[in-house]
């Protein structure tokens, strides 16, 4: 399906235009069958202004045009079981004809008021929420980790060229933005603005500077978490605004440098990664109680780092063993 540069989807569970469109087709063909095949098979209740039988063609001929109440009357029912028929079976045909056709009708008319009505409702409810930049491979498992931690796809919105990757999205249910991210405008078609996060995995890494200068720019706020494949260019993602940056090919490349020696230790970081599995990384501000030596909060979990202010100490920083008012735990849990 063709999209213009920019346009919103919103999900929906209805099937797309033209197989609806097709379904409805289907159902009038087949009443005009119907009706056609009834009268055949009663052609000895009929007459023809013609003095002839009811051929086959007759019949199809009789079935348009009644079932479209246009009705000439040139063929009509003379005997008591042809009008029981006809009051019976093809009455109702036509009716059910014409549902369908006004159905078609309405739905065509109503169809844009409809989309446009729904637009503007999730535009007002629509903030606080993440952009997925890029619905690749990447991009996929990003939507994935993301519903692990909150299972609610209305927070997030797609932005993608591809129109197959924008279908994807919808299937998933997903609102998505058919577009290049690096736009201004595809951006604040996905709401940039009242934006809470930006994930940005899409393209090439020239790309993805482009896209984080542009997000930055137009939300000095939000989290924005970016993909690149270079080393090299991930100080430049930086520079742009990035909050943080995962190096593709540097993270794939040092699990693959510690599978030959230490499987466990690949498997065991696989879990970590997969959210809502096994163990998870959870983080979590501290009660007024635990203020103090860290030692007492370490049943709940082992203590990776520490977040305090705009630092990460790590657990093994001295500062990290006394526990300050505003203090947030970096810990292993179990995934619930």
């Amino acid at each position: 399906m063709a999209f213009e540069q920019g346009t919103l989807r919103l999900p929906s569970r209805q099937a797309p235009p033209l197989k609806l469109l097709g379904q409805r087709l289907a159902i009038a063909v087949g009443l005009v069958l119907f009706v056609a095949v009834v009268a055949y098979l009663d052609r000895d209740g009929y007459q023809d202004n013609g003095g002839g039988g009811l051929s086959p063609l007759d019949a199809l001929y009789y079935s348009t045009v009644s079932i479209t109440t246009t009705g000439y009357g040139d063929i009509f029912p003379v005997s008591d079981q042809a009008r029981l028929v006809t009051t019976l079976l093809i009455t109702p045909a036509r009716i059910l004809f014409l549902i369908v056709l006004v159905g078609t009708t309405v739905e065509v008319l109503a169809g844009h008021t409809r989309d446009a009505y729904r637009q503007r409702r999730w535009r007002k409810r629509l903030s606080g929420h993440t952009i997925l930049c890029g619905f690749g491979a990447t991009g996929q498992a990003a939507a994935r980790t993301i519903l692990a931690r909150d299972p609610d796809p209305a927070k997030v919105v797609v932005i993608d060229p591809d129109p197959a990757r924008i279908e994807e999205a919808g299937v998933a249910g997903f609102a998505s933005v058919h577009g290049n991210a690096t736009h201004a405008g595809v951006l604040r078609q996905a709401g940039i603005e009242d934006a809470a996060n930006v994930v940005v995995c899409s393209g090439a890494d020239e790309t993805v500077v482009l896209v984080t200068l542009t997000a930055r720019e137009l939300n000095p706020r939000a989290v924005i978490a970016a993909r690149v494949r270079e080393e090299e260019n991930a100080h430049l993602v930086r520079q742009s605004g990035a909050t943080s940056v995962v190096v593709s090919a540097g993270a794939a490349g040092r699990l693959l440098g510690h599978a030959p020696k230490d499987p466990r230790i690949v498997e065991l970081l696989e879990d970590l990664l997969s959210v809502g599995e096994g163990l998870d990384i959870v983080q979590r501000d501290i009660a007024p109680e635990e203020i103090g030596p860290i030692a007492d909060v370490t049943a709940a979990g082992p203590v990776i780092a520490v977040f305090r202010g705009g630092d990460l100490l790590r657990f093994d920083d001295p500062r990290a063993q006394t526990l300050e008012a505003g203090d947030c735990l970096v810990m292993l849990g179990r995934a619930s």
